[in-house]
């Protein structure tokens, strides 16, 4: 099963958006921007909507 990635970095709040390719279901999350390190906050987004999504990171 595979699964497509969206990701938006704002000054405030980083969105991400989980989209399964096999049943066309759509996951979101919203975790804060780190202005100094933008990486943090997509990395932790990223944790937190594959747990979520029950998903492996190998799917995306």
């Amino acid at each position: 099963m595979g699964y497509r990635l969206g990701i938006d970095v704002g000054g405030t709040f980083t969105d991400l958006v989980l989209f399964s390719e096999e049943s066309g279901a759509l996951v979101v999350e919203k975790v804060p921007s780190v202005p100094a390190d933008p990486s943090e906050g997509i990395m932790d987004g990223i944790a937190k909507i594959l747990v979520r999504a029950s998903a492996a990171p190998a799917d995306v």
